[in-house]
């Protein structure tokens, strides 16, 4: 009789320690285990065959997750030993289905033992199995809680339940994807937002890193980024005008673009870096190949994440149409200084310029009391448009369009109504504006 091996292992009877070695087998190079043979290769038999070879068959079924019978063989010997011949499995990792997929109960074969897995292991055999698409495979961490996913989809006027989660695509046969991580309170990916006292960002003046859900990423960094976005004010004459550095659609555009788009195979944050004349957005994963950067520029879609994306969509936080990109470029059409785009082989950045630091902003100077500006601003010209189709909006349709806080909508309305452009029916809650 041969010596235990990497190939083969001895068991004199049947105990729940065989079901590890099922696995250890089925996720390495496959093996041959008899039972009824001790560990120094001494015959001892089995008592009872045929109970033993139904416990057996039944265990190795019910223990191991996902189905490995298939890759099973029994052969009974001389009626004392049953031989079971274990192929490596096609749907690896193979894991002890009580304890779930985790990295102390997936083995693997290393010399003549059954040992755990190590994590990298294991993502490995994932990739092998679910393919490359990060988002489709099965998440390594299946203890997940989805408190700010309910929140959101909740704001959103969404359901989330249980019941959608496989359509959503976040789980695949009853067990969390990578999709459903990025969604979850355990998101390991994080997003860094430093603000900067020197052109070439090396001189810190503050930092935040935000972790959690994507979705409670995005609203921590919507709100700090709200707290670097100041408002310079000119006066002429009677008439004030207040300009933020940034377009505030442009933020949201650009944030919404790196948690939606980039790659999350790769294991580093989002970094957002500020200071007095521009915000960096970085995000990892380059192009998807046969993209351009014009290609992005005139909206083009394909999305790295589809399902992450259908997501955001169906929570209408993007569109699926490519507009982010272009609506950014859109914002800035009446300034000096224009975004841009960097692109390489692992990472995409889109830079806003400081429409207030860079002396960007159209300037809007009547040419009588009488006459409507010579320019209109982009937010403007949305609430025309808005007008124009619909006749009249109250304040929280100004915010809910425009996707900006209730001061800055009340400026923004007075500096239209100031301007000639609406006016403004009634005060208080039941105050409305309608084009002039």
């Amino acid at each position: 009789m041969q010596f235990e091996s990497e190939r083969i292992e001895y068991k004199s009877q049947l105990i729940d320690d065989i079901y590890k070695e099922v696995i250890a087998f089925a996720n390495t190079d496959g093996g041959i285990i008899y039972l009824g043979i001790d560990d120094k290769g001494n015959l001892v038999g089995i008592e009872n065959v045929d109970e033993t070879y139904t416990r057996l068959t039944n265990g190795i079924r019910d223990a191991i997750h996902p189905d490995v019978t298939m890759f099973v063989r029994y052969v009974l010997q001389d009626n004392k030993v049953i031989r079971i011949e274990v192929n490596e499995g096609s749907s690896k990792p193979y894991y002890l289905k009580s304890k779930g997929l985790k990295p102390t109960c997936v083995y693997v074969r290393q010399g003549t033992s059954s040992v755990p897995a190590s994590p990298e292991q294991i993502r490995q055999m994932i990739k092998e199995s679910d393919g490359d698409n990060f988002e489709d495979a099965r998440c390594l961490e299946q203890d997940l809680t989805f408190d700010a996913a309910r929140i959101a989809f909740q704001r959103y006027g969404v359901e989330l339940s249980t019941e959608k989660y496989r359509a959503l695509g976040i789980t695949q046969n009853d067990l969390y994807t990578n999709l459903a991580l990025l969604l979850s309170d355990q998101s390991l990916h994080t997003t860094k937002i430093a603000v900067f006292n020197d052109e070439s960002c090396t001189a810190f003046r503050d930092s935040k890193e935000f972790g959690g859900s994507v979705f409670k990423q995005f609203e921590d960094s919507i709100n700090y980024l709200a707290l670097c976005n100041k408002t310079v004010s000119t006066i002429k004459g009677i008439v004030r005008t207040d300009n933020q550095d940034y377009p505030e659609e442009a933020i949201r555009e650009a944030l919404l673009n790196a948690l939606v788009h980039r790659d999350y195979s790769f294991s580093g944050s989002i970094i957002i870096n500020v200071n007095d004349s521009k915000m960096e957005f970085i995000s990892l994963g380059g192009l998807l190949p046969g993209l351009s950067t014009e290609d992005i520029r005139i909206g083009v879609s394909q999305p790295r994440n589809k399902k992450l994306a259908e997501v955001f969509h169906r929570l209408r936080l993007i569109e699926s149409y490519g507009t982010g990109i272009r609506r950014i470029f859109k914002l800035y059409e009446n300034c000096s200084v224009q975004p841009s785009i960097e692109v390489t082989a692992n990472a995409f950045k889109i830079v806003l310029p400081n429409m207030n630091a860079s002396g960007a902003i159209a300037e809007v100077v009547p040419e009588t009391a009488e006459e409507k500006p010579a320019v209109i601003t982009p937010q403007m010209k949305t609430v025309m448009d808005y007008l124009a189709e619909y006749g009249e909006m109250t304040d929280e349709d100004l915010q809910e369009l425009l996707n900006i806080k209730k001061t800055r909508a009340y400026l923004l309305a007075r500096q239209m109504n100031e301007n000639g452009l609406i006016d403004i029916i009634g005060r208080g809650a039941s105050k409305k504006y309608r084009l002039k």
